[in-house]
């Protein structure tokens, strides 16, 4: 996740220009492809994510070294870097006015999980929603659930720690799985009348994801799945679940086509439609950087900014 300003274009390049504001993204939109002129799809055939490529896609060489060894790029987007250089159909161009420290974390995860809910999911007026996770995609998804005008978000963590500061991102009542001997899918359909209309996980683990999935209503309800499961698992639910008439979907960056899409999420954010700095908890200098993973790997804050100075 980052924001940055244009320095300079390669050959061809006219979508954007040196001095424009941009959100680099780990994934891309060439425009061309038949997922990009697909209205119903995000997936780039060129430019989806891809963590094995680290190298340039033109020439297949990397444009970072250190003592003549190259170094290769992360996901496309080589962030950790004042300088970068990036593919044009992975730059999506915002508004100038648009501060960059804060609208850089709608770069990835806090869009995954708001498109989850306002694109995937669609939760109607007044519904029922759950959220699995209560990690940054998570709290995006009920801030998303929250402005689609949701009238009961349930968030289902095992950290309790996070459920106060939940409240803030639209979170109405809590679940923690380690507090009943029942499945939470029970728990959930007890609570609301045979099952909420819509849920969201978002944190790759397969039993939550199978519980997403059992704990919607019969009839209408429709799951979102948005974590990454270990390669491994495996998906398993009986069959009668889906011919009750529920629906289980699957969304990647939240639906969103990058440079289509992340421009009006930012204007969101400017209408004061989304709040972005309830996200934003801690903020290191970029000498700093060990203290944010640290931070990070204790699950401690949400989202961490590194500003680029020495």
């Amino acid at each position: 996740e980052a924001g940055g300003i244009v320095e300079s274009v390669g050959e061809g390049v006219t979508d954007v220009a040196p001095g424009d504001h941009v959100l680099p993204v780990f994934t891309g939109e060439c425009k061309e492809c038949r997922h990009c002129k697909s209205a119903e799809s995000n997936m780039c055939d060129l430019l989806r994510i891809n963590t094995d490529r680290g190298v340039m896609i033109s020439d297949g060489k990397s444009r970072f070294s250190i003592d003549g060894k190259p170094i290769f790029h992360f996901v496309g987007t080589s962030t950790f870097s004042e300088y970068t250089v990036m593919h044009v159909g992975c730059v999506a161009k915002i508004n100038p006015e648009a501060p960059l420290d804060k609208v850089c974390v709608l770069s990835c995860g806090i869009s995954t999980g708001l498109g989850a809910s306002i694109n995937v999911a669609k939760p109607p007026k007044g519904s029922t929603v759950a959220i699995f996770g209560l990690g940054a995609v998570g709290l995006a998804a009920a801030e998303g659930a929250r402005i689609a005008g949701a009238s009961r978000i349930i968030g289902i963590d095992l950290n309790a720690n996070r459920f106060e500061e939940a409240r803030k991102f639209g979170c109405t009542e809590f679940v923690n799985p380690k507090d009943h001997t029942k499945p939470v899918q029970e728990v959930l359909a007890e609570m609301t009348d045979g099952g909420v209309d819509r849920s969201v996980e978002c944190t790759g683990n397969i039993n939550a994801m199978i519980q997403a999935f059992e704990c919607v209503h019969d009839g209408w309800g429709v799951a979102v799945l948005v974590g990454v499961p270990h390669k491994d698992a495996e998906f398993k639910t009986h069959p009668m679940n889906f011919l009750n008439e529920r629906t289980l979907k699957g969304t990647f960056f939240g639906n969103f086509k990058p440079r289509t899409d992340l421009p009006n999420v930012v204007e969101m954010y400017m209408k004061k439609e989304l709040e972005v700095e309830k996200f934003i908890t801690h903020s290191v200098t970029f000498s700093e950087i060990n203290k944010a993973f640290d931070l990070m790997a204790k699950g401690e804050g949400i989202r961490c900014i590194i500003r680029m100075e020495h």
